[in-house]
């Protein structure tokens, strides 16, 4: 037995283990983290990259919370890309293309220089639990550690079975044994449980590949990172490619269909919607001849390549045989296959906004163990788990962040009000104040939260509020400088905008389609102005005042429903006595437990009528 009590173990070293253990050991807590791998901390164990649509806005609350998913990423990234900056900013969504090994090993770096954070290398296979209360963990070596709470952030290993054609292996990830002993006790102590199913691609050697026959996808000209601290920008970039599969390639596929463990029933398990794997593609979308396939990097000194896009459970020699018939794979020579993973899951109804479990005090679920899928997902996850282990430890108030705070609060409440029966992806079209939960925002939006709670640092929230004041500054000086016909008419021809017969501020101008601060900053005493500033506060200043009118619908929105938040539900309220409420409503509000109306009326199957009852019960 290890004799230190720990305030907090973390279980699990992958992207929510470790933001988990990071949060809570910054915070103060006592804080072991628990790997079965020492040499797999913060392993990127599919894609090569972090961030994209609604991710990115994620890794950027995660950095603004002073978490350490962005910095990583920053450190170890060879491309970056804003996506959808053909769209309005609420979609603009950051994303990097990053060396694995780099990833991995920047993040056990900041690990180890984490004050407060022990490391022991081990399997946990089972909870130390006394009267509904976690108190340690025993591991595969009998080895009992005893703790204040416990985090669970096991990813895909529990009870995790490999799937490549009809050959089936126990594992966590291919090479790296899978973990058991956790879910029969859960089930035992009164949990349900579930399965579900991810995939991976194959990676294949990067010099047998011809790149003449794809097309080349660079990094943008001016490349901006993650955190909001100074991490360095790239200098230099490496490219991804793009490349289409044909229908020699599907037909192929199709011929180990009879072999494939999707389609024969040995994988019964849902997997992500929306990252399917190849054969899924051709055999739910059969009328298209084609599929895009992203031919992806690994590092800046490796010559292993990741075939996003072709994630597959096929039969290996299935998978080889077809990739020689994709354009520039004609030589291809295969690293490792692609192949399946089913694994254990808890359906996250079962957990508080904590992320703490509502059947056993003081244990916090966080990352695929909720049903989630994606590093972001996981990292967002583990920091509040992290935060709330060590605020319930240290007897001070659980820290929730709400739908209208940030995508982490819409990820969290989605998960514990309406649950999930398939591998749960963010999405900004989750996100109904989207245009308040921009990446460009999330500092102003989180650091004063984070400093507050004692994770961000004093020199991050200045930065935050010189940010503010230059950027509402910037605002003034735009709203205030009036531009006569004679000087604005050349730049609203230019982009092809009607021209004006009277002089207007800059601000009403800026408001026009097409209209940018850049293309304003051709007008010299403007440019003079301007330029002072530097990009992400012309960016916050632009936005403002192109969107204020949508952005200030928005906070009237928050605040309507906010009412709603405020009505509180008490925790034994008895929805069985009320019987004009529907069964779905009484059934389903019993097994989440809302706290609040708003929430009540976020689940599923539950009717504005029942919350209209439910406000006539409540006095309201």
């Amino acid at each position: 037995m290890i004799s230190e009590i720990y305030d907090v173990i973390v279980v699990g070293a992958g992207h929510a283990g470790c933001e988990a253990a990071a949060a809570a050991a910054n915070l103060g807590s006592k804080t072991l983290l628990i790997t079965m791998n020492m040499q797999t901390i913060g392993q990127m164990s599919c894609n090569p990259a972090m961030g994209g649509i609604a991710k990115g806005q994620i890794v950027r609350e995660i950095d603004a919370m002073g978490g350490y998913s962005g910095i990583v990423a920053d450190k170890s990234a060879i491309q970056f890309k804003m996506l959808n900056l053909s769209k309005g900013p609420a979609m603009w969504s950051p994303r990097t293309q990053n060396d694995r090994m780099l990833f991995a090993e920047e993040w056990r770096l900041a690990l180890e220089n984490t004050p407060n954070l022990d490391f022991f290398q081990d399997m946990v296979k089972q909870l130390i639990v006394e009267n509904n209360k976690v108190t340690g963990v025993i591991t595969s070596l009998g080895i009992q550690i005893k703790g204040h709470s416990v985090v669970l952030t096991n990813g895909t290993f529990l009870n995790g079975l490999i799937h490549v054609g009809d050959k089936q292996l126990g594992g966590g990830r291919m090479g790296e044994p899978r973990a058991f002993g956790i879910t029969e006790q859960l089930v035992s102590l009164g949990f349900e449980a579930g399965r579900m199913k991810t995939g991976t691609p194959p990676r294949v050697d990067g010099r047998s590949l011809d790149y003449s026959k794809m097309e080349e996808q660079k990094g943008d000209e001016n490349p901006q990172k993650f955190s909001y601290l100074d991490t360095h920008k790239l200098t230099k970039q490496l490219s991804c490619h793009i490349v289409y599969t044909n229908e020699t390639v599907h037909d192929i596929l199709r011929e180990g269909f009879d072999r494939s463990p999707m389609f024969n029933g040995t994988i019964q398990s849902l997997g992500p919607r929306y990252c399917p794997s190849i054969e899924d593609k051709i055999n739910r979308f059969a009328e298209r001849n084609r599929h895009q396939l992203f031919v992806e990097p690994e590092g800046w000194k490796t010559v292993e390549i990741y075939v996003n896009g072709f994630s597959s459970s096929l039969p290996e020699d299935i998978q080889i045989k077809a990739m020689k018939h994709i354009p520039g794979f004609e030589n291809v020579k295969v690293f490792r296959p692609g192949y399946a993973i089913e694994y254990d899951y808890f359906p996250p109804t079962q957990l508080k906004h904590t992320l703490e479990t509502k059947l056993i005090d003081n244990l916090y679920f966080a990352g695929q163990i909720n049903g989630t899928t994606g590093y972001e997902e996981a990292a967002g996850q583990g920091l509040i788990a992290g935060i709330n282990a060590h605020n319930k430890v240290k007897e001070k108030d659980e820290f929730i962040l709400n739908r209208d705070e940030a995508y982490i609060g819409v990820l969290i409440d989605d998960l514990i009000t309406k649950g999930t029966e398939e591998p749960y992806r963010m999405f900004t079209s989750r996100a109904e104040y989207r245009l308040l939960l921009r990446q460009d925002n999330a500092d102003i939006r989180l650091t004063q939260k984070a400093y507050d709670l004692g994770l961000a640092k004093e020199d991050r929230l200045q930065r935050v509020q010189e940010k503010v004041a230059k950027s509402e500054e910037l605002e003034a000086f735009l709203r205030e400088t009036s531009l006569k016909p004679g000087i604005i008419n050349p730049i609203l021809e230019n982009i092809e905008s009607s021209p004006v017969d009277q002089a207007y501020r800059a601000a009403q101008i800026l408001t026009r389609p097409n209209m940018t601060l850049e293309k304003l900053d051709e007008i010299d005493f403007i440019n003079e102005f301007s330029s002072a500033y530097d990009e992400e506060v012309r960016e916050q200043a632009e936005v403002n005042i192109k969107y204020r009118g949508y952005i200030e619908k928005e906070k009237e929105n928050v605040a309507k429903l906010n009412r709603l938040e405020n009505i509180k539900i008490p925790e034994d309220f008895d929805y069985t006595r009320i019987s004009s409420l529907s069964a779905e409503a009484k059934q389903k509000m019993t097994n989440v437990r809302p706290k609040t109306i708003a929430q009540a009326g976020r689940i599923s199957g539950v009717s504005p009528a029942d919350i209209n009852v439910l406000l006539v019960y409540l006095g309201r």
